[in-house]
């Protein structure tokens, strides 16, 4: 069953699963998964800073999220984000670990 939509005051759906009944990898990916919507571009809005993203990440915990993962969360600093974010959307980067060609 998919979790990752389920938020940590029992909100959430397709379950209505509260804190700690959500299984800890949903839990983490819900964070994972609104900060990188947040700080890419849509079509209907351009990305957040990611400074921003992650205010508006502590802005619910608690709510949406588990206040322990987004704890761990904002220790780590803003450029570790932004470096994977980027990693991962960039094609170049996808294909030379598909394919092991080196840059």
């Amino acid at each position: 069953m998919i979790t990752h939509q389920e938020h940590f005051d029992g909100a959430g759906y397709p379950q209505g699963l509260k804190g700690k009944q959500i299984p800890i990898g949903s839990r983490i990916f819900a964070v994972a998964d609104a900060l990188d919507a947040m700080i890419s571009d849509r079509p209907y809005r351009g990305a957040l800073p990611i400074h921003l993203a992650r205010k508006e990440i502590l802005a619910h915990s608690g709510t949406q999220f588990d206040p322990d993962v987004v704890a761990v969360f904002l220790k780590k600093p803003d450029e570790i984000w932004g470096k994977l974010h980027h990693e991962i959307t960039t094609p170049f980067h996808l294909f030379n670990r598909v394919t092991g060609a080196s840059a």
